[in-house]
């Protein structure tokens, strides 16, 4: 599964990217990373009374583009949450005192980088789009039965964070701090998560180089790596 959503990421990024300098035949960049995470997302404000930090995680990229000091970070957040339901739903004769939601989030991230040897600083900003899973329970007496549902709820968000990583042999150790609104409330509450992440990030920029040479718009354009 991560590796369809690895490999969706990816094309869809360097798409973007091609729509994004007007239909050009190349796209420019230098590296490409993968970044994969774990970590936590603790809610914020009246958030806090719905939800309740459980642990979480990420799958992205990191793209290097043809000036190395900027990149674009497509990521998916997969954020779990304890959950209680305070306000009743029509729809269902019982409240759910302890269950657990989902938020699954697809970021489409740009940010800065500043490089200090092993050890690189970044900041990035970016719109989001994703589904918020609730949890809701419908009693069914006859059969002495609870029949656990999901409604899943189209979201539109906005990501900020900054981060920093180092270089060993061969991979990055890396930690991101992260802040995500959901412009969509959750039981009329807003929606406000500081995320913790820790991860490590490796260099798969000939996935990159392979995958860029056989996409493109109307099957018609080509990829480029910049030349180091």
């Amino acid at each position: 599964m991560k590796q369809f959503l690895l490999t969706f990421i990816l094309l869809f990024t360097f798409w973007a990217c091609a729509i994004a300098q007007g239909g050009a035949d190349t796209i420019h960049y230098r590296k490409v990373y993968y970044w994969g995470t774990t970590g936590m997302g603790f809610p914020i404000g009246k958030t806090k009374e719905i939800l309740s930090p459980k642990f979480s995680g990420s799958i992205g990229l990191d793209i290097s583009l043809k000036n190395p000091m900027f990149f674009v970070s497509p990521t998916l957040y997969t954020l779990s949450f304890k959950y209680k339901q305070r306000l009743a739903d029509p729809n269902y004769a019982y409240r759910i005192e302890d269950a657990n939601t989902s938020f699954y989030t697809f970021a489409f991230s740009g940010g800065i980088r500043k490089q200090m040897r092993r050890l690189n600083v970044y900041g990035f900003a970016g719109p989001g789009v994703g589904l918020t899973s609730e949890p809701r329970a419908n009693v069914m007496a006859d059969q002495k039965l609870i029949k656990m549902e999901n409604k899943n709820h189209l979201n539109f968000s906005s990501k900020i964070g900054a981060g920093a990583d180092y270089k060993f042999n061969g991979f990055f150790l890396g930690i991101e701090l992260g802040y995500l609104h959901n412009f969509r409330k959750i039981q009329d509450t807003p929606v406000n998560i500081f995320t913790v992440m820790v991860g490590l990030k490796s260099d798969i920029t000939q996935i990159g180089d392979k995958v860029i040479d056989v996409i493109g718009i109307d099957g018609s354009i080509s990829g480029k790596k910049e030349k180091k």
